[in-house]
């Protein structure tokens, strides 16, 4: 049996670069899922510019794929609903999926049933597996779905994984995409270097997951045994709020792609935009309070109610809730508040 493919909009949209927030859960003060906020959220993402969205990932709360909170369905549909009424041309929907190989495979299915392009495969089930058992997991979803990889920080969830796995993880057939994300420069480089080994580094789109090094990662062009690549955009939760900048910050990265030389001015929106994760993501807690955090500025925002979890447990970190006053306060420029004023009305209705 032949791998399923992408469909040649999703992929072309991918290679060509783009702004894919991870979608947050909306719940109410009941933590139930409170739907006219879900979809306004998917209507930010779309009014403003994002290419693509991400469901069912980490940001969504991994406690949505618990049979016994029974959301995740329910969450997958609402997006690509939403999505498949937009004006825009295409959006990308990419589906987290989670869990052992069977469970994992279920969720592929769902995912392909909800008209989603590819799945984001996590590998936290795993934690303890030997790499030849995360490559067999690998390939059986991908029987379902393209994939789109993820390596996932190991303080979120995730686990160190070498080289040689990334490798063999590439030369999957329907291997797409993969998001970048474990908040480590060796390890990015590691997998840069093992798609370009691969021989599938024109075919695979490169994005950053490292909220703490966006502008870097998107700016710098990497080279290895004479082969160039890019980090095509970003598959973030930093991209879940303030998105109308986000999609700004990448076609300013793009024009100086061009040749441009980089200005002090974006250099300094680098380390701004860390300062800001650093305070969001709760990096002092080991990024205990980071869901928490990017509900909070969605709160302030408007486009929450609040900031509940599923987990009641989960919450702002001691301390936290004045580090975001403090960057909130310290870069207005990095926000789009007045964007989802001027259209939060549209987006509830």
């Amino acid at each position: 049996m032949s791998s399923p493919m992408p469909s040649k909009k999703a992929v072309r949209i991918l290679r060509k670069g783009t702004v894919i927030p991870a979608h947050p859960l909306a719940l109410d003060a009941r933590r139930r899922l409170d739907e006219r906020r879900q979809v306004a959220l998917t209507r930010y993402y779309i009014a403003a510019g994002a290419g693509g969205i991400a469901v069912g990932v980490h940001t969504t709360q991994f406690e949505i794929h618990d049979s016994k909170v029974g959301l995740y369905r329910p969450v997958l549909e609402l997006a690509s609903e939403t999505a498949g009424k937009s004006a825009s041309e295409t959006i990308v929907k990419i589906a987290g999926i989670c869990g052992n190989t069977r469970d994992a495979v279920r969720e592929a299915r769902e995912a392909r049933d909800y008209g989603y392009d590819m799945g984001l495969l996590s590998l936290g089930a795993f934690r303890n597996a030997p790499e030849a058992k995360l490559l067999d997991h690998s390939r059986a979803v991908a029987d379902i779905i393209p994939l789109f990889g993820f390596y996932l920080q190991p303080l979120a969830g995730g686990r160190t994984l070498s080289f040689r796995f990334w490798q063999q993880f590439f030369r999957i057939e329907n291997a797409v995409a993969v998001k970048i994300a474990p908040f480590n420069r060796y390890s990015t480089l590691d997998v840069i270097r093992a798609l370009i080994t691969s021989g599938r580094e024109k075919e695979i789109a490169l994005y950053t997951g490292n909220d703490d090094s966006i502008v870097a990662d998107l700016v710098t062009p990497y080279e290895f045994y004479g082969k160039r690549v890019r980090m095509a955009g970003g598959l973030l939760g930093h991209w879940a709020f303030w998105t109308r900048k986000a999609v700004e910050l990448l076609e300013e990265i793009k024009e100086l792609r061009r040749g441009k030389e980089i200005p002090c001015s974006l250099l300094k929106k680098s380390f701004q935009i860390t300062d800001s994760n650093s305070a969001i993501f709760d990096a002092a807690n080991n990024f205990r309070g980071c869901i928490p955090g990017i509900n909070e500025m969605l709160r302030r925002s408007g486009l929450l109610k609040g900031i509940w979890c599923s987990n009641p447990a989960e919450t702002l970190s001691p301390g936290q809730k004045e580090e975001i006053d403090r960057v909130y306060l310290a870069y207005p420029h990095l926000r789009d508040d007045s964007f989802v004023r001027e259209n939060i009305d549209t987006w509830l209705r």
